[in-house]
């Protein structure tokens, strides 16, 4: 190795080490313990005010202790200052958890309600969810700032589960229609053929239909009916919100009547509001307590196609009704023909804390409970459409 190879080597290990020692500076934040002996400045030293004005710069002893000593005074103007800069310092997925851990150890939510804050702040759907469980003591300056940014996130969650959800739940409708014995004009030529190619004559060059496979002549009518049951528990505000920009999907298809109706211990049937995901959002009430009873019973009165309706309670059944009645609706529901599917959770984040001995007694009636991930909810649809098994994770 030459002295040029050699010194080239050593500049880019005392790179490497200044780096290690600068990563680490910033992750312990200082003090006389922290034990790099590594300054910041610039903007190494801005991120470091920031991180620290959060989650605490105080000593070793500090820390311990699990006392942090924050910047953050609580008044709008440093918060919105603050938000500034870690939307400059940090990307967009990091800004969200620092916003979310300010407003959850700082009890800065309050501050929501300030339209300058609201411009400030990088919206995801947890934002929203803390948007709308302030929604009652939100004054009229606030509300339509408020609005823009929930319809911001919808039209941001829409644009990226629609298209999914209607080509995955129109497929599954067509499946679940298809008849023997169509007209000739409902013939689906494509999989008749391939059902059909035991059948190929080669001296021909054809193949002979023996079984005709088509759709039925209403392809446009209503043929699902599908009631989405939303708890509007304080835990769960995500799912709150995926539930019903997902219920605005359904209700823009054709082939299906979407009901979309939430609860605590009142109930209420937002459908006349499926239009717009915003107005619906704006219509539930979180917080309170549970009636999963009076919820279901409720959708039990609006069916009147049991065999073609899929109803899906969304709750971490946490029930204060009456537990026996809830579960014989449930029971009563699915002998009749409903299919009937249980989630904890529609979010990214799986399972909240949720009754295990509910889930339990779900399952064993047929319904078995689990989280569900945006992403997979039109495969479970589809699913239920299809009455065939769910894709229900292996981990439940």
């Amino acid at each position: 190795m030459s002295a040029t190879d050699a010194t080239t080597g050593s500049a880019e290990a005392d790179a490497a080490s200044d780096e290690r020692l600068r990563r680490w500076r910033l992750v312990l934040g200082g003090g006389p313990e922290e034990g790099t002996g590594r300054p910041l400045t610039g903007t190494d030293a801005a991120m470091d005010g920031a991180l620290a004005a959060l989650y605490g710069s105080g000593d070793g002893k500090e820390r311990r202790s699990g006392r942090r000593s924050a910047g953050l005074e609580g008044s709008a103007t440093s918060v919105a200052r603050w938000l500034g800069d870690i939307r400059t310092y940090f990307p967009a997925s990091v800004v969200q958890v620092m916003q979310r851990d300010a407003f959850e150890r700082l009890g800065l939510s309050t501050l929501l309600l300030e339209p300058e804050m609201l411009e400030a702040v990088e919206a995801d759907v947890h934002l929203v969810g803390t948007l709308l469980s302030l929604n009652k003591a939100m004054p009229e300056t606030t509300r339509e700032t408020a609005r823009a940014v929930v319809r911001k996130v919808v039209e941001d969650l829409e644009k990226r589960l629609a298209t999914r959800t209607r080509s995955t739940l129109t497929g599954a409708i067509d499946r679940s229609a298809r008849i023997s014995r169509p007209r000739h004009r409902d013939i689906d030529w494509d999989r008749t053929v391939r059902a059909n190619l035991k059948n190929y004559l080669p001296e021909y060059g054809t193949v002979v239909p023996e079984r005709l496979i088509g759709y039925g002549r209403a392809a446009r009518s209503v043929k699902k009916d599908v009631v989405l049951c939303i708890d509007q528990s304080g835990s769960m505000a995500a799912s709150v919100v995926y539930a019903s920009v997902f219920g605005a999907v359904l209700a823009s298809m054709r082939s299906i009547a979407t009901r979309l109706v939430v609860f605590d211990t009142s109930v209420v049937d937002l459908t006349d509001q499926l239009d717009d995901p915003v107005d619906v959002l704006f219509g539930t009430r979180l917080g309170g307590g549970t009636d999963i009873n009076r919820a279901l019973a409720y959708c039990q009165s609006q069916i009147t196609r049991p065999a073609d309706t899929v109803v899906v309670l969304i709750s971490d059944l946490y029930e204060g009704g009456i537990r026996d009645e809830m579960l014989k609706r449930v029971a009563s529901m699915k002998a009749a023909g409903v299919q009937f599917v249980t989630l904890l959770a529609l979010s990214d984040e799986g399972a909240p804390a949720y009754d295990r001995e509910h889930a339990a007694a779900l399952a064993a009636l047929g319904a078995p409970a689990f989280a569900c991930t945006p992403d997979l909810f039109p495969e479970v649809m589809a699913a239920a459409i299809e009455k065939r098994p769910l894709p229900v994770p292996a981990d439940i």
